[in-house]
């Protein structure tokens, strides 16, 4: 899976009424630290194929949700389940702690993920 762009025009549909999980990188591509983390966020992405979608938002472009979102600083990834922010993960990390990270917090919000999406209960205990 490849990550999928986010705006404000697709917003709603692809964060908010999604019925999986979804991380949402909020970058700008004048931000050192987000273009270190981009193609660390696009490898990771692939191990989570069916268990978590991952978007990427340029706050420079779409600053009304970067705000709605309290963003003040980037790169900040937030997941949200079932339209809610579940989690934040703030700054750049490698490619082992971005797993290490997601990896605890999809074990924090089974209940959101168990109700809200067809996930199999195999994927939800992985």
């Amino acid at each position: 899976m490849t990550t999928v762009d986010i705006d404000s025009n697709n917003w709603q549909e692809k964060v908010i009424s999604s019925t999986t999980p979804v991380i949402v990188d909020f970058w700008a591509p004048w931000c050192p630290w987000c273009m270190r983390l981009m193609p660390v966020f696009e490898e990771v992405s692939k191990q989570y194929d069916g268990k978590l979608i991952f978007a990427k938002l340029n706050v420079e472009e779409h600053q009304d949700i970067a705000q709605a979102n309290g963003i003040l600083g980037i790169p900040v990834m937030k997941i949200f389940c079932d339209g809610r922010n579940v989690g934040e993960l703030v700054g750049y990390m490698s490619k082992e702690k971005l797993v290490q990270e997601l990896d605890k917090m999809l074990s924090t919000i089974k209940e959101c993920i168990a109700q809200s999406s067809t996930l199999t209960k195999e994927m939800i205990t992985k």
